[in-house]
């Protein structure tokens, strides 16, 4: 019994056998920390500035459009420069942000086209990282490891989605809002320091891209030409731009539906997190993913979500948020590998900049949606409509697969 269990903890945790990847990962643990709770802070400040639905999904629009518009030169980047590097710029970047918007509020001086600027220049920073990041875990791991890395390293985030807002909660309520904003600009400089201690020998990187003409179209052709990564881009795109809305659905379910307070919002946002903790490590032990596996954990994110828009008191919605945050992870860790091993290393960034457009982009077009229901329908069809949409995208996945069947007899036939 003992040897299964250890069997199934060095399955589970075998990526962070790497050196390099667990130092990036303790990083990574403190800078999510702090990032969920400058989330919380973020949304409650535009609450208190406003009182308004719409303004909270602008904001979140604004923060996630730059990614949409200039997505894949972000890729192209990644794929030409050094992502350590990269990377170390980029938190940099995020810290002195988050400090910034730190030392205003302390001060009393924010308003809300401060909040929304910065908004934005997290969102121009995203750009880069987010691709960069994303690809730069196979570079650590290898190809072997990815899966389980890629799935650890959303347990990690959601274990932050725990942690970070019990913190927020508690700092928002006893001291402010400022201290959220302060803490995260310095959690960034955890991330920074694991990065240069690095082993550069024990990396596995991939050929840099020489600059060209032609690039981002390159990889746009690249993904439309190969049907399972289209299929996953656009199923990611769907569930992106309406499903994973919860930094703006929460809060509104919190303060309006159940009339809590920030608190209120923390315990429903750490539910979520919880549920994806326990997510992450059952995906995490398992080596292998399809894009069948990936199209029914949108069916299963989808059904969760719509009962957790239907729980009539808080207490219900946590216990209902668990299972939501199950199968998310399931879903994005699932769909991110198999988007990962499908591309050809050369072409990852860029595909990977297409993931961050499908996921924090569409946030652009859905943030506000989810705001306006929330705020002039009801907070619970503003997360009900994110069920419904995943259903939507499992349902394009069910009929892609019946698809493929018929396109490879096709072929055959010729």
């Amino acid at each position: 019994m003992a040897q299964a269990f250890r069997q199934i903890g060095e399955s589970t945790f075998s990526s962070l056998r790497i050196r390099n990847y667990r130092l990036y990962y303790i990083g990574q643990i403190i800078s999510n920390c702090g990032t969920w709770m400058q989330s919380i802070a973020q949304a409650w400040l535009v609450l208190k500035l406003t009182n308004s639905g719409t303004a909270l999904g602008l904001i979140t629009a604004l923060q996630s459009i730059p990614v949409l518009v200039l997505g894949p030169w972000g890729g192209v980047l990644a794929d030409r420069f050094p992502k350590r590097k990269l990377l170390i710029l980029t938190q940099l970047a995020f810290g002195i942000l988050a400090l910034i918007l730190g030392v205003l509020v302390a001060t009393g001086a924010v308003r809300l086209w401060m909040v929304a600027a910065l908004a934005f220049g997290f969102g121009l920073t995203n750009v880069i990282d987010n691709p960069t990041r994303q690809s730069f875990v196979v570079e650590m791991v290898g190809e072997s490891e990815l899966k389980n890395a890629v799935t650890l390293f959303s347990s990690l985030v959601n274990l932050s989605r725990i942690i970070g807002p019990t913190i927020a909660g508690i700092l928002i309520t006893t001291i402010g809002l400022a201290p959220c904003f302060i803490v995260n600009g310095l959690s960034y400089g955890a991330v920074v320091v694991m990065l240069l201690v690095m082993r550069a020998s024990e990396l596995h990187p991939t050929a840099r891209l020489v600059r060209a003409r032609g690039q981002v179209i390159a990889g746009l052709s690249y993904v439309w030409s190969t049907s399972v990564l289209r299929d996953l881009l656009v199923i990611m795109a769907i569930i992106g731009t309406l499903t994973y809305e919860f930094q703006v659905s929460l809060p509104l379910i919190a303060q309006f539906a159940f009339h809590g307070n920030a608190a209120s919002y923390a315990a429903l946002s750490a539910s979520l997190g919880v549920g994806a903790v326990v997510g992450g490590l059952v995906t995490a032990s398992r080596k292998k993913t399809s894009f069948q596996a990936v199209v029914l954990a949108a069916l299963l994110f989808g059904a969760a979500t719509l009962g957790a828009s239907l729980m009539p008191t808080l207490g219900m919605a946590v216990a209902a948020l668990v299972i939501v945050g199950f199968c998310s992870i399931t879903f994005s860790a699932m769909g991110n590998t198999t988007l990962q091993l499908t591309s050809m290393p050369q072409m990852r960034g860029r595909v990977m900049s297409l993931w961050a457009i499908a996921f924090l982009g569409s946030t652009t077009i859905g943030g506000p949606i989810i705001g306006f229901i929330g705020q002039h329908v009801s907070p619970q069809w503003a997360l009900a409509t994110g069920g419904l949409a995943a259903l939507v995208a499992g349902a394009y996945g069910v009929v892609a697969l019946r698809r493929r069947p018929l396109q490879a007899s096709s072929q055959t036939s010729t």
